[in-house]
């Protein structure tokens, strides 16, 4: 009896900590979603022109300057961690998007089209965040932040591997699952850094 009642309090206990995680994801995400339709005002979708290797290079040079400022303790142009973190959701979503259509020489989309790929994006990786932390028990709050920028990079590194094989992987997830993981590390990142 006192160990069924110590079992139900426990699965309550993570379906309330399930539910905090999926605001906070939710609220980083309208949060980048601003952002990036601010930015296609300004830009239009300009990022349609991005071949798969320059995408990958950009998410490393936010990566590689998140791990510098952890190593560093000091930013010279006064930016901060967390807005790199939102850069790599939104470039990471950006990626899922190139992958499904493609680079082009010109703006392709709209900026209506351009939201509506990048909510069904965002969709898709809160529901595998859901899946993954369901399995994982909210493991993702005991991780230090270093750590998401360490397996931040390591995603980038099998991007680059895997478009070095031009896809041709013999085991390993695709291009787009090593994407989501990305995002999810960084809206981990976002939400412990706010």
């Amino acid at each position: 009896m006192v160990f069924s009642s110590f079992i139900r309090n426990f699965a309550l206990e993570m379906t309330k900590q399930e539910e905090k995680t999926e605001k906070e994801f939710e609220q980083v995400m309208r949060e980048c979603r601003s952002l990036f339709e601010k930015k296609l005002h300004d830009y239009k979708a300009s990022w349609r022109i991005l071949r798969p290797s320059s995408l990958t290079d950009q998410l490393f040079i936010k990566a590689k300057r998140i791990r510098s400022l952890e190593i560093k303790k000091e930013s010279l142009v006064g930016e901060g961690i967390r807005p790199e973190f939102i850069a790599l959701i939104n470039y990471g979503i950006v990626g899922l998007i190139q992958l499904e259509r493609g680079f082009c020489d010109n703006v392709d989309i709209s900026n209506d089209e351009a939201m509506t790929l990048y909510d069904r994006y965002a969709n898709e990786t809160l529901e595998l965040m859901k899946r993954k932390n369901h399995d994982y028990d909210e493991a993702w709050r005991s991780m230090r932040v270093s750590s998401y920028t360490d397996f931040i990079l390591t995603k980038i590194e099998r991007i680059k591997e895997i478009e070095n094989l031009s896809g041709e992987t013999l085991v390993s997830e695709g291009i787009d699952a090593n994407y989501m993981d990305i995002i999810n590390y960084a809206v981990f990142g976002a939400i412990k850094t706010k």
